[in-house]
């Protein structure tokens, strides 16, 4: 009988620990996955709340990290404690700069009178914070689900990319005078069928809020649908070769 040796007996636990951290993993990766995307999109909500608390030091750091990620122009995001969960560029214009610098316009995240800014953009707050729910739907329907198709993928990331992009081009006229802060398009299309506050900047209510909102929710479900199916599979196949694996040695998980 070969002798084992402290050193051999450490690593045959060490591999054992391991095995079982990736079982545990594959088999709770969805719970995992989902407290890591609820700590990134709530991480932006925390920066109100700090400067709310005088905790500037610590909004100011989250602030800097979600800028790399969004633009966050104060016109297009949300404030908390303050009259207002939205404001206009004028809005922001008369309380921070008179200015259409999208670089100067970011730089302002509220006051003590208007409530702070949530650390990145509607948009941003809409297409990932949806991936929670969307998560719980895929939770649910996982035995059942197939993975999207990639064309069905773009079909549901395309209105985002359309919104986004004309937002784009639009903003090349400058901050307030493109034709997606007008909307003059829209109206006409329609009639003037709804309020001027409907087709006018990027209020909460207007039809770009509502568009912002609504393609991030389809990006949401789009990017869930593909990939999760594929990472269930994936993550099932590594449990159920570690159990076999486990069972062939004859040790418990």
């Amino acid at each position: 009988m070969a002798i084992t040796t402290p050193h051999t007996a450490r690593d045959r636990s060490m591999a054992v620990t391991a095995n079982r951290v990736v079982y545990w993993l594959s088999r709770h990766w969805l719970l995992v996955l989902s407290a890591l995307v609820g700590v990134y999109v709530g991480l932006p909500w925390l920066a109100p709340i700090f400067m709310k608390l005088g905790w500037t030091g610590a909004a100011n750091v989250i602030y800097l990290f979600y800028s790399t990620q969004c633009h966050q122009l104060p016109q297009r995001s949300f404030f908390l404690f303050g009259p207002k969960a939205t404001y206009s560029l004028a809005d922001i214009q008369a309380a921070w700069a008179n200015t259409s610098n999208p670089v100067v316009l970011r730089q302002f995240i509220g006051s003590e009178a208007m409530g702070w800014k949530v650390a990145w953009s509607d948009r941003m707050v809409s297409m990932y914070s949806a991936l929670l729910p969307a998560g719980l739907a895929f939770a649910l329907l996982r035995r059942r689900l197939q993975p999207l198709s990639v064309w069905g993928f773009v079909a549901l990331i395309l209105p985002m990319g359309i919104d986004g992009g004309t937002h784009l081009l639009s903003d090349l006229a400058g901050i307030g005078n493109g034709f997606r802060d007008s909307n003059a398009w829209l109206a006409a299309l329609t009639g003037n069928a709804f309020p001027a506050g409907f087709y006018a900047g990027d209020a909460l209510g207007s039809f770009n809020s509502w568009m912002r909102l609504l393609t991030g929710i389809l990006f949401a479900i789009g990017c869930v649908w593909l990939a999760y199916p594929y990472l269930e599979r994936a993550f099932s196949e590594t449990s159920e070769r570690i159990e076999a694996k486990f069972n062939r040695a004859g040790v418990a998980l």
